[in-house]
């Protein structure tokens, strides 16, 4: 593995994270956990957070705010929808706040969170529970090397903080 100075493109980066909403609530972070490993470049962090990571260093430490059209998205009215209590497993748990993964029309998997459970109905929202969010990151660069030909060909990191096969 080589090791590389600045965040480009086919950067593995290893970074400390939090990620905090306006109202100052952290809804993720890395803290007391082994640091987030990711491939630049590849489109696996939101892309506001990716773009403020090119160019940066070990040891640097940052704020960014990310607008929702760069982060999860804004939030679309027509994603929430109420549903027949039939579309669901009979033995389904269902009340306010549970996630689950349906599939689309074209069979592609989607994650949406029972928002109201009625006698007949449910009521569900498909947008991303952090769309239409500013995300407040603080992070703090702990590593950057070159990816292998083999992340490079399969778009993430492989071993520790990655994806083993």
């Amino acid at each position: 593995m080589t090791e590389a100075n600045t965040i480009a493109d086919g950067s593995v980066v290893t970074m400390h994270y939090k990620l905090a909403l306006d109202d100052g609530q952290v809804v993720d972070s890395s803290e007391g956990n082994d640091p987030l490993a990711y491939l630049h470049g590849s489109g696996n962090i939101v892309p506001g957070l990716e773009s403020a990571m090119n160019g940066k260093q070990v040891g640097d430490k940052f704020d960014v705010a990310v607008k929702p059209e760069e982060g999860y998205g804004t939030r679309h009215e027509e994603a929430v929808q109420t549903v027949p209590r039939g579309m669901f497993p009979p033995d389904a748990q269902l009340e306010a706040g549970i996630q689950f993964q349906a599939t689309d029309e074209e069979q592609r998997p989607v994650m949406g969170t029972i928002k109201e459970v009625a006698d007949e109905t449910v009521t569900v929202d498909f947008n991303h529970p952090l769309a239409g969010h500013v995300l407040n990151f603080s992070i703090e660069i702990v590593e950057i090397r070159v990816a292998t030909e083999e992340e490079k060909a399969h778009g993430h990191v492989h071993g520790p903080g990655g994806h083993d096969h």
